[in-house]
């Protein structure tokens, strides 16, 4: 098979793998880090070249799960900072000939990545077909340019938590408003209503998986069968209407460039047939399920929207007089009010996040993101979210 591709600036060409052990002092790593600086692209191992123009194909050989992991590590540990979401695919069987792997770097808003080797560092990028060092006015740039991200990805989660908690009644209950915003947005195409229908049909299972049915759920407060065309967006209403069902009160979002917004009552919910906590009053596993719900939209949104890094911020938005308290449970369902911390504000959670990361590593997020909401009220532990192995 002859193949005329010339490489660029996104395309490296490369006949061989490189060796696994030792792999953080090869090139690899460089050759990472410049794609990564220079606005992502593809090395693909298994074409061999004559003058920058590939000609044939060769075989990388046995290449196992083992490898696999050893290359997004070494992008992890051996560049500063680490590259993240790298795929890699593989093509042909191990019983066919002319094997290749492709490793694909999305664009990055964390660079400039730089390359240590023992006490020296660089900062790589693409130079057309080339590989190539930058110069002390590029690296200064790309800091301002990171910088500048930074802030424009600070002022988006601002806009979608301020839209999200806009016109909620936090003087009379306290509300949970999470958001999620894409860091670099990768829109293949527009969501249509099916689309955006399937993606709410699948969080509901795997919000369970995450949580559980020991608490509410926001997802089962909203019509996942029927999203409403919002302002690009897709918006799922509350169906929790009526004095008595007003308390688990839910609306969700889904935005065309990958965003997900999440906006539920979580004060006030219902302790008996008539009887209502009070609207400062919030039990922690209503937080735990506020967050699966949370975190299951964005990775089913993620996957459908060609999106992996976000910037997340939850919160609980609470106006009334009284002090927020977190209240927990012991293990026979007693609900316990007097060991929280009592709250008078309560710090929005951020993170940033792969949501397109293996199922183990994902569900650390889920865990971490919902322990540090419910520590800020004086609660250690979570009770329908567990700790992944």
């Amino acid at each position: 098979m002859k193949i005329s591709a010339v490489e660029m600036h996104d395309l490296d060409w490369k006949s061989q793998l490189p060796q696994m052990k030792g792999l953080s002092q090869t090139d690899f790593p460089k050759d990472v880090a410049a794609m990564a600086n220079n606005g992502g692209g593809l090395i693909v191992y298994g074409v061999n070249e004559s003058q920058k123009a590939a000609t044939d194909r060769a075989d990388v050989g046995h290449f196992d799960e083992g490898y696999e992991r050893a290359l997004r590590s070494a992008a992890i540990t051996a560049i500063s900072p680490p590259v993240f979401g790298l795929k890699v695919h593989r093509l042909g069987t191990e019983a066919a000939q002319n094997r290749a792997v492709v490793v694909e770097i999305a664009a990055s808003v964390d660079g400039p990545h730089l390359i240590y080797r023992n006490e020296l560092f660089g900062a790589p990028i693409r130079n057309d077909s080339d590989t190539v060092w930058m110069k002390e006015r590029q690296i200064e740039a790309m800091y301002r340019a990171r910088l500048d991200e930074r802030r424009q990805a600070t002022a988006a989660l601002d806009a979608l938590f301020n839209d999200s908690s806009a016109g909620r009644n936090t003087g009379d209950r306290a509300w949970f408003i999470a958001v999620a915003h894409p860091r670099v947005p990768r829109i293949l195409a527009h969501l249509d209503r099916d689309e955006a229908r399937l993606i709410l049909q699948k969080a509901v299972p795997l919000a369970l998986s995450f949580a559980g049915r020991g608490g509410v759920h926001p997802l089962e407060s909203v019509d996942v069968q029927n999203p409403r065309p919002g302002l690009r967006r897709w918006v799922a209403v509350n169906t929790a209407t009526g004095e008595r069902k007003l308390w688990r009160e839910a609306w969700v979002s889904v935005h065309q460039n990958g965003s997900v917004t999440l906006a539920t009552a979580i004060g006030a919910h219902q302790m008996s047939r008539d009887g209502y906590f009070a609207g400062h009053e919030v039990e922690a596993r209503a937080i735990e399920c506020a967050v699966a719900d949370f975190m299951a939209l964005t990775r089913i949104t993620a996957d459908s929207t060609g999106n992996d890094g976000y910037d997340v911020r939850a919160g609980i938005d609470w106006t009334g007089t009284e002090p927020l308290q977190i209240m927990t449970i012991d293990n026979s369902g007693f609900v316990y009010k007097d060991v929280s911390t009592p709250l008078h504000r309560f710090t929005p959670v951020e993170t940033s996040l792969d949501a397109r990361e293996t199922d183990a590593k994902f569900r650390r997020s889920v865990y971490e993101l919902a322990r540090d909401c419910v520590n800020q009220g004086g609660i250690s532990n979570l009770h329908l979210i567990a700790m992944p192995d």
